[in-house]
């Protein structure tokens, strides 16, 4: 009963929960058919969430109003830039994803100007750069009819015994990610950063060097997100990013991680992301329009977050 009470206070735990309940009351309503198809594709989808709620967890964690909304138009971006640069050949595939973790970079970075230089909000400016990114992004990548090359848009959807390749890379990336988190001073000055930005500046960390690297990696993985979305989904689209402004966040808060900030969660990012790709299966099986599957995925996020507030007052 102990090591029960003790995995259940783990604040993680309970994603994971959440995804077995929905992945239950699905096949429950299906009468079990498709039960392991749904696991399968439930990893596909899930590992692109986990790659931006990552990037989008160490944004929030360096403290209260830092948010990273331009997501979607840098995923959007990244994915045209990686395959017009692939050309759909082969021997371009690791040139295309180089250029769209370049332009994914130049995107975070760019984030991070218009916060530090002239001083805008972490939300807005973040908002107004995905306005000009998307701007580009039409420019650039609207009527772009490249496929991905054939070696890569398989190697995207190639599975190990039924598990995709990709959801064991993002479990082996999640590790690494826990790894910086809490074993390297990066992770550690995040955490710092976000507890109090002051005392951590008193202490001698590089509060700016850290906030200037947490938006670049966070650009960073938009912009692999892209090119992977495109390899799995054969091709790039200017709206191939735009779930992935609400989810990215709701992964982060659904799985742990603090949204006033010093405070992340790791393993939570994957279970967030099983659950709410199981919920959207489970809603698009009981038929239920997209308006409602928003409107659910909204409320889901607020009970979170008035949920974990409750606790901190009780505390």
């Amino acid at each position: 009963m102990t090591a029960v009470r003790t995995l259940l206070a783990r604040p993680w735990i309970w994603s994971f929960i959440g995804a077995l309940i929905v992945w239950l009351a699905a096949i429950l309503f299906t009468g079990g058919y498709g039960a392991g198809g749904m696991i399968t594709a439930a990893l596909s989808l899930a590992v692109f969430m986990v790659i931006v709620g990552i990037g989008q967890m160490f944004v929030i964690t360096l403290g209260p109003g830092n948010v990273d909304l331009s997501l979607p138009a840098n995923i959007g971006l990244a994915s045209a830039v990686a395959m017009k640069v692939m050309g759909g050949s082969n021997a371009m595939i690791a040139v295309g994803l180089v250029a769209a973790l370049a332009s994914g970079m130049a995107v975070g970075a760019a984030n991070y100007l218009l916060i530090r230089v002239l001083r805008i909000p972490p939300i807005i400016a973040t908002l107004s750069s995905s306005f000009i990114v998307l701007s580009i992004d039409i420019a650039y990548g609207r009527g772009l009819q490249i496929k991905p090359p054939p070696a890569f848009a398989d190697f995207t959807n190639i599975q190990v015994f039924g598990i995709p390749i990709l959801a064991i890379g993002g479990v082996v990336f999640a590790f690494l990610a826990g790894i910086a988190l809490q074993r390297m001073i990066y992770g550690r000055s995040v955490l710092a950063i976000g507890q109090n930005m002051r005392a951590a500046w008193l202490a001698g960390i590089p509060v700016e060097r850290i906030r200037f690297f947490t938006y670049t990696l966070s650009g960073a993985l938009g912009g692999i997100n892209g090119a992977l979305l495109a390899g799995y989904f054969r091709g790039a689209s200017v709206d191939i990013g735009n779930e992935y402004l609400l989810s990215s966040i709701a992964v982060v808060v659904i799985g742990g991680t603090s949204v006033a900030g010093g405070k992340a969660n790791v393993p939570g990012i994957w279970g967030a992301s099983l659950f709410l790709v199981l919920l959207l299966t489970m809603l698009n099986t009981f038929g239920v329009s997209a308006g409602v599957r928003l409107l659910l995925t909204g409320l889901i996020i607020v009970g979170v977050i008035t949920a974990a507030g409750g606790q901190k007052t009780l505390r």
